[in-house]
């Protein structure tokens, strides 16, 4: 079994690097592939995250740190623009994970849900609302956007999740491997100095 789960964690860190896809998918995808049963245990997100940084570390040494600080200074635009609902940068781009296919997680906690919806209407800003699974597993709005990155020469996907304020207290805690699942615009700016220094 955990030859299997090891298989499976391989070819979906494959999937989530090369083709962008998210955890839950790519393994879902990976299980597929690998013509396994469908009753077959899944790697877990740290497997799969190890799995990712493995890949990343062999395959993309020469090319991920440059596209994930692009990635950074991206999202720093972004919660520059999002200050006023206290941002927070997830995901892959927070963790270090990213790639050029990545996109951004930005977490917003406001006093009043439509009022980042309403920021982005104010300032002619296309966006696509829906929702998604949030920090304890219920539905969150998330408003999507397609943002061009010159660094990257691509467009980017850009995701703010708008929470309410009381969900801010416990999206502080440190994960299973004692990390901060999230960080505002001072910790992303740490990061990105740390990274050029």
């Amino acid at each position: 079994m955990a030859t299997a789960k090891t298989e499976i964690a391989a070819a979906a860190a494959r999937l989530v690097v090369d083709d962008g896809m998210e955890y839950g998918p790519a393994k879902r995808r990976a299980l597929r592939q690998l013509s396994l049963p469908q009753r077959t245990a899944l790697p877990d997100n740290d497997e799969v995250e190890a799995a990712v940084r493995e890949y990343i570390a062999l395959f993309c040494a020469d090319t991920q740190p440059a596209e994930l600080a692009a990635l950074r200074r991206l999202a720093l635009v972004w919660m520059d623009r999002m200050a006023a609902f206290r941002p927070y940068l997830s995901g892959a781009v927070w963790h270090g994970t990213a790639t050029r296919r990545s996109e951004i997680y930005i977490q917003l906690f406001c006093d009043d849900s439509k009022s980042a919806e309403i920021a982005l209407i104010d300032h002619r800003i296309d966006y696509e609302p829906h929702s998604v699974r949030g920090l304890h597993g219920d539905s969150v709005e998330a408003l999507s956007l397609s943002v061009p990155s010159r660094e990257l020469g691509a467009v980017v996907g850009v995701h703010l999740l708008v929470y309410d304020l009381d969900d801010l207290r416990g999206a502080l805690k440190p994960d299973a491997q004692g990390r901060s699942p999230r960080g505002d615009v001072r910790a992303v700016r740490r990061l990105l100095q740390e990274t050029t220094t």
